[in-house]
């Protein structure tokens, strides 16, 4: 398992706390300079797992390197090597942002000759110059959250674990924070907990689902939505009957539903969408068959791309599906 090239491996990893397994056996590698979201339902395990990897927290069993260094054998080198920002951060509000990052910057032991640097790159990063000289309780969320990331990255760290960065921001806060991490890709490795979805799709590399302190889901996300959609979305603008469109194109699939979604507009053009069980492009041939339908007419055609939210809640019904299975007593019992 171990790679020079992966900056984190994770291997059979456990965590117990009494009876309860809040990470179940979970193994997964993150490349260098790679952004990945880590997503799950509330109590799924993410914030524990981050904690482990971070050396905050001890495993029950398995194996953690990061950098190639075992977290269990040095948490104190692999503090060294992440920045980490946990939800909820807890920060000063007596202090300015500038007083706060140098003191960060000396626990940090960011050598004397290098503390300035770092903290004005941070704040530039962060766009933070202009309020370095404001207490941080007087500041917005959104500025505390910058000020965390700042923290998180002041060290220049090979690693950076941001665990909710962008809760309770508004969408200009969320846009900021996003290009932030975006602008980290390839100098640092980043692993992001959210519940913002669409964040998470724009901004990562990968992307790991877990549910119940297992992984339910890691890839790319078109790899995800080839995994867990088991559909193909069209959507048109039509002017026509519904119904005709549906013994239209009758002929390409049996397994095809036709649903209007939004009312004729004042040229008589109605949206609507086309559902086709599989992943197979039927784009072609619904073009072709449209074409050659009198009564109908398309204004535009495209393939619906499925939100990850809908990747996501397949995923995490498909593993509840799955326990379910698992626990229901045998026929005869």
């Amino acid at each position: 398992m171990d790679s020079p090239n992966h900056a984190i491996e994770v291997e059979k990893l456990h965590k117990r706390f009494g009876k309860i397994e809040a990470v179940d056996g979970i193994s997964f590698q993150v490349a260098q300079g790679q952004i990945v979201g880590f997503l799950g339902p509330n109590g799924a395990g993410k914030s524990t797992t981050m904690r482990i990897l971070t050396g905050y927290n001890r495993a029950s069993s398995g194996r953690v390197r990061i950098c190639g260094i075992p977290v269990a054998a040095d948490p104190h080198s692999i503090k060294r090597k992440i920045g980490y920002m946990p939800e909820n951060n807890p920060l000063p509000g007596d202090l300015r942002v500038i007083e706060y990052l140098k003191w960060r910057a000396k626990m940090k032991e960011i050598p004397r000759s290098e503390r300035r640097r770092c903290i004005e790159t941070a704040l530039e990063a962060c766009d933070l110059v202009r309020a370095q000289d404001r207490i941080i309780g007087k500041l917005s969320k959104g500025f505390r959250q910058r000020v965390g990331i700042a923290d998180a990255i002041l060290a220049e760290p090979e690693i950076i674990i941001m665990d909710e960065p962008t809760i309770g921001l508004d969408p200009h806060q969320v846009i900021l924070i996003r290009d932030l991490i975006a602008s980290l890709r390839g100098r640092m490795t980043v692993i992001i907990s959210s519940h913002i979805l669409p964040e998470i799709e724009m901004t990562c590399d990968q992307i790991i689902i877990i549910n119940g302190g297992k992984i339910v889901g890691q890839g790319s996300p078109t790899e995800l939505r080839e995994t867990f959609i088991d559909y193909t979305t069209y959507q048109l603008e039509l002017n026509g009957c519904p119904e005709e469109l549906q013994s239209s194109l009758s002929g390409i699939t049996p397994e095809l539903l036709v649903d209007k979604i939004a009312e004729p507009d004042a040229a008589g053009f109605s949206t609507v969408e086309i559902q086709i069980k599989g992943n197979q492009d039927y784009g072609e041939r619904l073009f072709q068959t449209l074409a050659q339908s009198p009564e109908l007419r398309v204004r535009s055609l495209r393939r619906k791309i499925e939100p990850l939210e809908n990747v996501f809640i397949a995923a995490t019904r498909r593993s509840w599906e799955t326990v379910d299975r698992r626990l229901a007593p045998a026929e005869g019992e």
